[in-house]
């Protein structure tokens, strides 16, 4: 059996209802990490995910490369996003339990790595319970002592663009792969993955519900999708 968590960068979009109502459809909860720019053009879409019981968390304000800031600028990222959760967990009348981030492009921070991940420490931010990846590289890396939430498996989905030669065949071929360039095989008996996909609008004109025939996929490989846990 394979095992997973389902996470959703770039949160929210003008497709998030649609993913929300499919999610519910499959009986998955998923972790979406907001973009928080992004809440006063679909306010009302994160609203209604947090509403139907999905957790939102914290991808900075305005997703930025992590390495290229100052210490005090990633932590006014962090923060201004922070508050703009506490403002929308508030007007969606949802209790904020938990609070994931995640760096932008899984770029943590450069030489202030570990200042970052201390404040994380400090300020109370959730880790994701990674504790059943097997996959060597995750310990080696030194993935499982942060706090943040990285991932075992990228779609990549978001190189489906007008301008791209990447296809939906692509992600589909890389789900097969054994031994991707990046990442760790999807589709291995007995591993344990955190997935991450992206509420992108500019992926549904290109292939329109692009996640139910991605995530079909997933699940038609054996992949069972777990609640998120945190430690």
């Amino acid at each position: 059996m394979i095992k997973a968590i389902l996470t959703i960068d770039d949160f929210p979009s003008e497709n998030t209802k649609a993913i929300v109502d499919y999610l519910l459809s499959k009986n998955i909860k998923v972790i979406f990490f907001c973009w928080g720019e992004r809440l006063e053009q679909n306010k009302e879409n994160a609203i209604y995910a947090l509403r139907n019981g999905m957790i939102v968390g914290n991808h900075s304000y305005t997703h930025p490369h992590f390495s290229e800031l100052t210490l005090e600028e990633c932590i006014a990222e962090i923060e201004k996003c922070e508050e703009a959760l506490d403002r929308l967990y508030e007007e969606a009348g949802v209790p904020r339990t938990v609070r994931p981030f995640r760096f932008p492009y899984g770029d943590q921070g450069g030489a202030n790595k570990e200042a970052l991940q201390e404040y994380f420490k400090a300020k109370g931010f959730d880790k994701v319970d990674d504790t059943k990846i097997s996959e060597p590289g995750w310990k080696k890396a030194g993935y499982d002592q942060d706090i943040d939430t990285l991932w075992t498996f990228d779609l990549e989905e978001y190189r489906i663009r007008p301008d791209s030669d990447f296809t939906k065949e692509d992600v589909f071929a890389k789900m097969e792969d054994p031994a991707p360039a990046y990442g760790f095989p999807l589709f291995k008996d007995g591993s344990w993955h955190l997935l991450i996909t992206h509420a992108h609008d500019e992926t549904e004109q290109m292939y329109p519900e692009y996640y139910k025939h991605f995530i079909d996929r997933i699940i038609e490989g054996g992949v069972v999708f777990e609640e998120p846990r945190f430690i």
